[in-house]
């Protein structure tokens, strides 16, 4: 399974992977966890190699904007590909950016708002304002028993 977060920055995405990847783990299911932000430069096309690269059967997290609708759909068809779209205000995704260890300029926020392409059809849509941080992970985590309980034909992908 790859499932992939996607959402202007400050939405929650990494705060959402990194205690996903936890929580499955607690629960005996190892996925590896890619942040678009481990890539210095051509970032989705690195972040893609690693993953198809891999033992097919690793599952994996990828945890980045996918800003463009060209970067979700390449990502989305690789097999038992899921998108999952976070969402949150932009006055919320300022804030918790400007809270971060390492914020990235206001300026740069506003113009990921003004550049993400909504994805087509998200597999789940998770708006962190209304859900806490333990709730989105509580959603994603059903997600991923949902897919696995299903049998393998019945799956997308």
């Amino acid at each position: 399974m790859i499932l992939i977060l996607c959402g202007p920055p400050g939405v929650g995405k990494t705060t959402v992977a990194e205690r996903l990847q936890s929580r499955l783990r607690d629960e005996g299911r190892d996925f590896r966890l890619l942040h678009s932000d481990d890539f210095s430069r051509n970032t989705y096309e690195q972040l893609y190699e690693r993953v198809t690269e891999a033992d097919p059967a690793t599952d994996w997290i990828l945890d980045g904007t996918f800003y463009r609708r060209e970067y979700q759909e390449r990502f989305r068809d690789l097999p038992d590909a899921h998108l999952a779209r976070l969402s949150a205000s932009r006055e919320t995704a300022l804030e918790r950016n400007r809270a971060r260890e390492e914020p990235i300029d206001d300026r740069g926020v506003h113009a990921m708002f003004g550049e993400f392409e909504e994805p087509r059809n998200p597999d789940l849509t998770l708006d962190t304002e209304e859900l806490s941080v333990e709730e989105a992970v509580g959603a994603l985590v059903r997600y991923v028993q949902t897919w696995a309980d299903s049998p393998p034909d019945s799956r997308r992908g």
